[in-house]
């Protein structure tokens, strides 16, 4: 068979990034996200890399569709394809910070919103406001605005279920999707759909009845002892919670496990433990943009994710084909996440069975891994999409 001599350009060029690009480029990135003199206008982000070429720059945008405002950092050419990166609980737009000027620098439009209840974007004061089906009807509308028809859409932590959710009710709209740590036909389905899915040797039933996502039920069961936690100081949260991966004992349960028979996070705590920054994830302006945010908003938006499981799982009953995906689908799992553990139980088996092309890859990364391991993501998204999305890409 004659081979196909734009596949063999793609291939040609992937190599050219694998060996030069990946490694060289993304080792001499230097980024800064600096909180923005007005503390409604969200923060700033500059980009540079010494010596060599200059990155294009992030800039900030706003949108409007009905009664909803979308913030969303952009890099890239207007007219490049465009790929979306949706963050999760409790982030910002930011938390894509290391791959946004990369994609841009590649050709595509690369944009990052920050989602409903979070930074500048709009904040609601009910649960339900909050549910999947309201949060895609926001990234439908931020698409509208951008004058696309579809796009490519990645997503971590609680932007996973709206990429899922995404690719599942509107396959129109979804070039290819990719997900950090949050497996398909798991979370956006609804907290029910993750249980059977628990390793019970390291989670007996009658011990921890919903394994690692016990925390997930307090969330339902005391909010606003939960919330109270995180508000009484959100940058001791962050620094808590935004921790580098590393193996832990294998017969040892994780956090996330124990939070509902201890009264509340952090053993039970009336407040974050003040814990040093963890500088493998943030920096001390990430932290800054972070937690100004946070207290500006509060956490009642982000953990109202948390609040729609019945809901959610009623929408997603309403997927296309059965919440079969033809499209192209990339997975990272991360080696030292704990929460979203992929390794040892059973929680990315169903997606293997409704993703017709899935790619799967792990990172050696704990849960915050485009933060943690930018080069490495970097590296597997433009690799997927330079061998699995080649109509896609921005050089022909």
């Amino acid at each position: 068979m004659r081979e196909n001599p734009t596949i063999f350009a793609v291939g040609k060029f992937l190599q050219k990034i694998e060996d030069h690009f990946i490694h060289e480029f993304n080792s001499m990135l230097v980024l800064s996200a600096l909180a923005n003199k007005s503390a409604g206008a969200g923060y700033f982000l500059t980009v540079s890399r010494p010596n060599t070429m200059t990155l294009p720059p992030v800039t900030e945008h706003a949108c409007r569709y009905g009664e909803h405002s979308t913030f969303y950092l952009a890099c890239g050419p207007a007219d490049g394809p465009l790929v979306v990166f949706v963050h999760g609980w409790p982030e910002l737009s930011i938390s894509w910070r290391h791959q946004l000027p990369v994609m841009g620098a590649l050709g595509f439009r690369a944009v990052a919103p920050d989602m409903r209840g979070y930074g500048a974007s709009s904040v609601y004061q009910k649960h339900e406001d909050y549910a999947q089906q309201h949060i895609v009807g926001d990234m439908i509308g931020l698409l509208e605005h951008l004058e696309a028809e579809s796009a490519v859409w990645i997503g971590h932590d609680w932007g996973s279920p709206v990429v899922w959710n995404l690719a599942s009710h509107h396959p129109e709209r979804c070039v290819a999707a990719a997900s950090l740590c949050v497996p398909y036909r798991t979370l956006e389905r609804g907290l029910d759909a993750c249980i059977p899915l628990i390793n019970r040797e390291l989670y007996p039933h009658d011990e921890y009845p919903l394994g690692q996502w016990e925390y997930q039920a307090f969330y339902e069961e005391s909010f606003d002892t939960a919330t109270a936690c995180f508000d009484a100081d959100p940058y001791a949260t962050i620094r808590a919670l935004f921790r580098s991966g590393k193996p832990k004992p294998p017969s040892k349960a994780h956090i996330t496990a124990v939070v509902r028979k201890d009264g509340g996070w952090f053993g039970g705590a009336a407040i974050a433990p003040d814990m040093s920054r963890d500088d493998k994830v943030l920096s001390e302006t990430d932290l800054t943009a972070y937690g100004d945010a946070l207290q500006r908003n509060g956490f009642f938006g982000p953990c109202s994710y948390y609040m729609n499981h019945a809901a959610n799982a009623d929408y997603s009953a309403n997927a296309i084909d059965g919440g079969v995906l033809e499209m192209p689908i990339l997975f990272l799992a991360a080696s030292y996440d704990y929460t979203c553990e992929c390794l040892e139980s059973d929680l990315a088996k169903p997606m293997s069975d409704f993703c017709k092309n899935l790619t799967t890859i792990t990172v050696d990364s704990g849960h915050w891994m485009a933060q943690e391991k930018p080069v490495e993501v970097n590296a597997a998204l433009i690799r997927w999409l330079t061998r699995h999305v080649t109509q896609y890409w921005p050089f022909k």
